[in-house]
């Protein structure tokens, strides 16, 4: 293996288990990182499946193994990586992702090519369906996060688009802005950690962009637990960003509902549609009572 070199870009991997999909990632990023000076941080996230044996076998000096004595999340693994990162840009992975060919370039172009860029992300694909799974993070009328583009029969070419957020399964970000924000909140377990950081960059005027000619594979939710606090993540945002997810709703949820099931039109719920543009309309009058009422219920108030 070649000798570490000043990397530009330091890969921060947590890794809870699926040995598997760590060892498919793994290959393709050597495979398809040939041109960029990178490191590599693995954080084994207390994993008991022999994770910790082939982590500790890799030999070779861009890859650094930081080890968690108990299970600490993705977004306390992301925070110690970046600790130890010496790269101008930090590039947050899933383990559970295949990387492609030419995958990275375009990202890392977004921050010559755009003004005031926060977090890129890209286009990811399921990889078991070879649908589209994420093309942006967008919120519904109630202010959930939702990804845009999830189930899409297609999705016009762009080179670069503007979203309220992206999914940190492959994020890049400048580890400077990343330090600046203090990383993610730590109060997240596995959920809403990258929304509530491209919020809180959002805030500080920096934009979130997704870089439409990077595409990867992605497994969805592999690790084991990935979902087992959804409820208080979501309850967390929600009383953390209030009003300011209703307004991203009120904007984007409609055309997202209309696409996600075009392919599927059996799957359409025409009663959940209408309903919907009855709230949307209610909403956009003023009338936010709905709203209000279902975020209460998801609050536990």
């Amino acid at each position: 293996m070649q000798e570490s070199e000043s990397p530009q870009v330091s890969f921060i991997v947590p890794v809870h288990n699926r040995l598997d999909c760590t060892e498919a990632f793994l290959k393709s990023l050597l495979a398809y990182t040939q041109t960029i000076p990178f490191e590599l941080i693995f954080v084994n996230d207390y994993s008991d499946d022999g994770s910790r044996q082939f982590l500790d076998s890799l030999e070779d000096s861009r890859i650094t193994i930081l080890h968690n004595e108990s299970r600490s999340g993705y977004a306390k693994s992301v925070n110690r990586g970046a600790a130890r990162a010496r790269g101008e840009f930090l590039g947050l992975l899933n383990n559970d992702l295949v990387l492609t060919p030419g995958w990275l370039e375009p990202m890392l172009a977004c921050f010559k090519q755009r003004l005031r860029v926060g977090s890129v992300g890209n286009i990811q694909r399921n990889i078991k369906t070879k649908s589209l799974d994420h093309a942006g993070i967008i919120f519904d009328l109630v202010g959930l996060p939702d990804h845009f583009g999830k189930n899409y029969p297609f999705i016009f070419s762009f080179d670069y688009r503007e979203f309220p957020a992206v999914t940190a399964a492959c994020m890049l970000i400048k580890r400077s802005l990343f330090e600046e924000m203090n990383g993610f909140d730590e109060t997240y377990l596995n959920g809403c950690e990258d929304v509530d950081l491209c919020l809180r960059i959002g805030k500080q005027g920096y934009r979130n962009i997704v870089a439409g000619q990077s595409c990867v594979w992605h497994h969805v939710s592999a690790s084991p637990g990935r979902r087992d606090n959804d409820q208080s993540n979501n309850r967390m945002l929600l009383e953390t960003w209030k009003n300011e997810l209703l307004r991203y709703g009120r904007r984007d949820w409609p055309l997202q509902y209309l696409m996600r099931y075009w392919k599927k039109p059996w799957l359409y719920n025409g009663t959940k549609l209408l309903d919907a543009l009855v709230r949307l309309i209610r909403l956009k009058t003023g009338d936010s009572r709905w709203a209000i009422e279902k975020r209460a219920r998801i609050m536990g108030k």
